[in-house]
């Protein structure tokens, strides 16, 4: 019977629910229902709903300067932090109409699938895999690949070609050093304490991992200095998700950043959170 109500609600034709009630497809019935009831949207907020509503919840890092951090004051700040406040005054009006939910790596697509929060800007990169789930903005911010090191002598890659490179281990890192520096000798780390560990005890030369983290090491210890260039390239960008129903969110979040992007905007607000931009 329950079966039976849901299939209702899903709007299955008469004749085929009469049919689907026999013995002989039940099975095959139950299955199509639980499917059809996996391929709902989810409950996340669309446009109309966040406008009624008056402000936007947004997922962000509060650990990770300089993308979202919280300050001595315990205020989140950071680039992220401002591209939510400049989409919720895109959107609604008002920079301060928005939410903010600190939120771990590993929960940054649950919370948004769920319908916890209406975006994520929190270092999602975009690729191939995930867009399959939800949807991505064009890039606020291109990281990628940077380079730490102590040594202040140290400015371009030839200078690391025999050296020893800490990187972290089982990290998209890798790839990129074995392609730039073939000569140089990888050490694997299972943290970055570690890697910091080994650059104070010169066991590595340098440590290799993204942009978007190594900024707010050297930021904190200014004794590091991170090399000027990225070795790849990782768009960051905003997470909606997906669904006829959220095209307008969608639309208007693209439209914003696409605005920021050509009015150099988000270029400035990188630099000036001491992010490296990547050369064109």
């Amino acid at each position: 019977m329950v079966i039976f109500q849901l299939a209702v609600k899903l709007g299955w034709p008469k004749p085929v629910l009469l049919l689907a009630m026999s013995r002989q497809l039940r099975l095959l019935f139950s299955l199509s229902i639980l499917l059809a009831l996996i391929g709902l949207p989810s409950q996340a907020a669309d446009l109309r709903e966040i406008k009624q509503r008056g402000y936007l919840i947004v997922a962000v890092k509060d650990n990770l300067r300089p993308l979202g951090y919280k300050n001595a004051a315990g205020q989140l700040k950071g680039l992220e932090i401002e591209v939510a406040q400049g989409l919720a005054q895109a959107l609604l009006g008002r920079k301060e109409a928005v939410v903010l939910r600190p939120v771990a790596n590993e929960a940054r697509l649950s919370v948004l699938l769920e319908g916890q929060v209406d975006l994520v800007i929190a270092r999602m990169t975009a690729t191939a895999a995930r867009s399959r789930l939800v949807n991505f903005s064009p890039p606020y911010y291109t990281d990628g690949t940077a380079i730490i090191t102590l040594d202040p002598a140290i400015q371009t890659l030839s200078g690391l070609s025999a050296e020893r490179i800490g990187v972290l281990k089982g990290s998209s890192t890798i790839a990129s050093l074995r392609f730039i520096l073939p000569t140089a000798k990888l050490v694997g780390v299972d943290s970055y304490s570690a890697a910091r560990s080994l650059l104070e005890t010169n066991n590595v030369k340098a440590f290799a991992a993204d942009a978007s983290v190594l900024s707010g090491w050297v930021q904190e210890l200014p004794q590091y200095h991170q090399l000027p260039f990225l070795l790849s390239a990782e768009p960051l960008a905003v997470v909606s998700p997906k669904g006829l129903q959220y095209e307008e969110l969608r639309r208007r979040v693209n439209e914003a950043i696409s605005l920021w992007q050509s009015t150099g905007w988000l270029k400035a607000r990188s630099l000036y959170w001491g992010l490296p931009i990547r050369k064109q």
